[in-house]
């Protein structure tokens, strides 16, 4: 059965690539470029930077909600800080960099004396309250 298996599968992608070679080509040893004049280490590249933008990004959010001043603020409203910090993956890559742009200037106007403690804190409990609220929504 597995012999058959593997000889459909192989007849299969024989045939499929035969038929749109020639419109599509996808030799990944060829040089081509996209429809969009890309070629494909560009969009190799682009989709490299926008993944570790993102890990950033993530990195920055769950940094800025893990201290334990930041997770006590979070009970406090009565949420989950593990619920919090795991529904940041489920964050699109526009809202992620918007709260880690947002977590990062708190933190620095945090060290640089220009927000205190408690402001922080609220901050801190806003974008709990956001990562909740869009991840509910997906």
């Amino acid at each position: 059965m597995e012999a058959l298996h593997a000889c459909y599968s192989q007849a299969a992608s024989k045939f499929c690539f035969s038929g749109v070679r020639h419109a599509f080509p996808c030799d990944p040893n060829q040089p081509s470029t996209s429809s969009f004049g890309r070629s494909p280490a560009d969009l190799k590249n682009e989709l490299l930077t926008a993944t570790r933008r993102r890990a950033q990004n993530q990195l920055s959010v769950r940094q800025f909600l893990t201290s334990a001043d930041a997770q006590k603020a979070i009970r406090s409203v009565h949420l989950d800080p593990v619920q919090v910090t795991t529904a940041v993956a489920t964050l699109s890559d526009t809202e992620l960099a918007q709260l880690a742009a947002r977590a990062d200037r708190a933190e620095r106007d945090f060290a640089a004396g220009a927000l205190g403690k408690e402001a922080l804190l609220i901050i801190v409990v806003a974008v709990a309250v956001v990562i909740i609220i869009v991840a509910a929504k997906t």
